[in-house]
């Protein structure tokens, strides 16, 4: 981070790790603890990100990861245990929860959520939500929401940052249309939990592995009826304003990738990003996950 006379940056990444238990995934666990050296790496020439978001953080080893990087404040999501208020309580939404039970609906939570923030400065409170609907092997983890309040020195309020994963598509292993409606369900409990738990007003970030990419459909239902803005559709309706490291495909880079990042103005501070890069591509990092690393760099600037 740095601090000008009056706006200051703030870099975020968000990061889906694989951090997938054998036999679903092997070596996974080398792999964690090696982001973690990359990462504590990018830290000794002063590189890193300011926060983490992460998912699929599922193994014992993503202890490793967080333990080599040298990230100061540490929050967890859902953990598999927690189960939270039903938002659609008098809706009844049109949605059989247990139907492919073969594909691991009903069988219980065999992990938490997988979230994690990890952030250079300190994390105030922690909320989150567990998704009550999902489909397929999706539902072995107990997806969520989390959101974090992290006190960035030389702002008059904290951001509020907040991490999600929402259902798959394919890797689901049930039908596109019963993945897509859980998909639809979960943004719309993240869109409740948001209005419900977020502060007023609040400087907002949102990031996290959406499972947006080739999905005018799923992109749009998580964008509708919510304010927030995606930065890879602010920056390309802007091509000036943002330093892009990114090659893009299309008119449409929003699509070309399930991870995002949004942002929000608050009352106090005003949100812009200025940059955004690929991390953990095999450029400056190795590959180490089915994803790369997506990191923005806001600047944010008090107002009045």
């Amino acid at each position: 981070m740095s601090v000008g006379s009056k706006a200051v940056t703030l870099s975020v990444m968000t990061y889906n790790v694989e951090g997938l238990p054998w036999p679903i995934r092997s070596k996974r666990g080398s792999a964690l603890k090696a982001i973690g050296f990359q990462l504590a790496a990018m830290r000794a020439k002063g590189e890193e990100p300011d926060v983490i978001l992460i998912q699929e953080g599922f193994r014992d080893e993503i202890w490793d990861l967080i333990d080599e990087s040298g990230y100061p404040y540490v929050a967890q999501g859902p953990r598999k245990g927690q189960r939270d208020p039903n938002y659609f309580q008098n809706e009844r939404p049109d949605f059989r929860r247990v139907k492919y039970r073969q594909k691991g609906e009903g069988l219980g939570k065999w992990g938490s959520s997988g979230l994690w923030v990890l952030s250079n400065y300190p994390i105030e409170w922690v909320k989150s939500h567990a998704y009550r609907y999902c489909a397929g092997l999706d539902c072995l983890a107990n997806k969520g929401v989390m959101l974090t309040a992290i006190q960035v020195p030389g702002l008059p309020v904290p951001v509020e940052i907040a991490d999600t994963h929402l259902n798959s598509k394919g890797a689901s292993g049930v039908p596109r249309k019963r993945a897509t409606a859980a998909h639809h369900l979960q943004a719309d409990e993240l869109k409740r939990f948001m209005k419900a738990d977020r502060t007023p007003g609040a400087p907002l970030i949102v990031g996290g592995d959406f499972n947006v990419m080739h999905s005018p459909e799923r992109f749009d239902h998580v964008m509708s009826d919510y304010p927030f803005e995606v930065v890879s559709r602010w920056c390309h309706q802007r091509p000036k304003a943002c330093d892009t490291q990114i090659s893009y495909d299309g008119d449409a880079p929003w699509l070309d990738t399930q991870d995002l990042i949004g942002f929000l103005n608050g009352d106090a501070v005003e949100v812009i990003p200025i940059a955004v890069e690929a991390t953990f591509d095999g450029a400056g990092e190795p590959v180490l996950s089915d994803h790369d690393g997506y990191k923005v760099t806001f600047k944010l600037t008090p107002r009045g």
